[in-house]
């Protein structure tokens, strides 16, 4: 499918003055524009190449999971691995991620594979199992792009005896919330008059990215530990918690508003709490269904949910 991509690219290079037109058009079906945000995201690139230099040794065998444009990938050569493999799903960005490794002279020591790592072998794409494992893919909500389902894979099938995961942990984080504007961007009843409600139909399910900041809004609670994921040794499935959140202030809670720690490994963490407003990432709303009533002094209870990448409250 690579192949067949760079090969309409190029005939329509060859064949057209509007090519730039017609590849942006192309790419942006392909390639989601948060990219350029993430990767122009100072403080994540810092500590990423910081938690890589500190935790990749001379000579490692590497594999990094979700190329992109194979930042990762790139750090973990200059922290002298031996041998990088790296895999994309994306089949435009895993020949980007070839071109930009080529471009620096890394050919020889990295090679991107345009796949999911879960379609990875020992023995095939990969000659062992390998010494460390690096990723990054995390949403708002940390678990959107699906770290939990691969972690659990890669720790069990690819990653050798005691073996070396980036990252080896992460935490999510959340308050109650109170914003009848931010309850507004994924819920309506009525305009002008008219019951349009079935259009929630089509609400997004689960958690959603906000950057809190930039609406009106109230914590009602104080800032509570939702859920802890440990990559390297704990349960990766899908699940539940209860939650139990002192409320601090009288109003009416429409969601709870989160944000996860992760730890890299070596000292550095990545955090996008609403305080972080460098962050490229938002925090995550993760809507009730119906708003709740809320006292100061009490204890809210709810049953966080964590299933095939979303966040809600059941």
């Amino acid at each position: 499918m690579s192949a067949a991509i760079n090969e309409t690219i190029a005939a329509v290079v060859e064949s057209s003055t509007l090519a730039p037109q017609m590849i942006g058009n192309l790419a942006r079906g392909l390639v989601p524009r948060w990219h350029f945000a993430m990767l122009n995201d100072i403080e994540r690139n810092e500590a990423l190449a910081t938690a890589v230099e500190r935790q990749v040794k001379p000579g490692d065998y590497v594999l990094d999971i979700g190329a992109g444009t194979g930042l990762l990938a790139m750090l973990a050569a200059k922290a002298g691995a031996a041998k990088v493999i790296t895999c994309e799903a994306n089949p435009l960005l895993a020949e980007i991620a070839s071109q930009v490794v080529a471009s620096h002279g890394l050919s020889d020591t990295i090679t991107v594979i345009p796949k999911m790592s879960s379609q990875l072998e020992v023995g095939q794409e990969l000659n062992r199992p390998v010494d460390v494992i690096i990723s990054e893919i995390v949403d708002c909500g940390l678990i959107g792009e699906g770290i939990l389902p691969t972690m659990r894979h890669a720790r069990e099938h690819l990653l050798a005896p005691g073996g070396r995961l980036m990252p080896p942990s992460a935490r999510i984080y959340g308050s109650l919330l109170q914003s009848n504007v931010i309850a507004g961007l994924n819920r309506v009843s009525n305009a002008v008059g008219f019951d349009i409600g079935p259009i929630n139909l089509v609400a997004t399910a689960g958690h959603h990215p906000v950057r809190l900041h930039t609406w009106p809004h109230a914590m009602l609670s104080e800032t509570v530990e939702l859920v802890s994921f440990d990559f390297v040794d704990g349960p990766l499935d899908d699940g539940s918690a209860n939650v139990a959140l002192p409320v601090t202030a009288d109003g009416t809670a429409h969601a709870i508003v989160a944000w996860f720690e992760m730890d890299l490994g070596a000292g550095v963490m990545l955090r996008n709490s609403p305080d972080n407003v460098s962050s490229h990432w938002m925090q995550a709303l993760i809507p009730f269904d119906v708003p709740v009533v809320v006292n100061a002094g009490e204890v809210f209870e709810c049953d966080l949910q964590w299933q095939g990448g979303r966040l809600s409250i059941v």
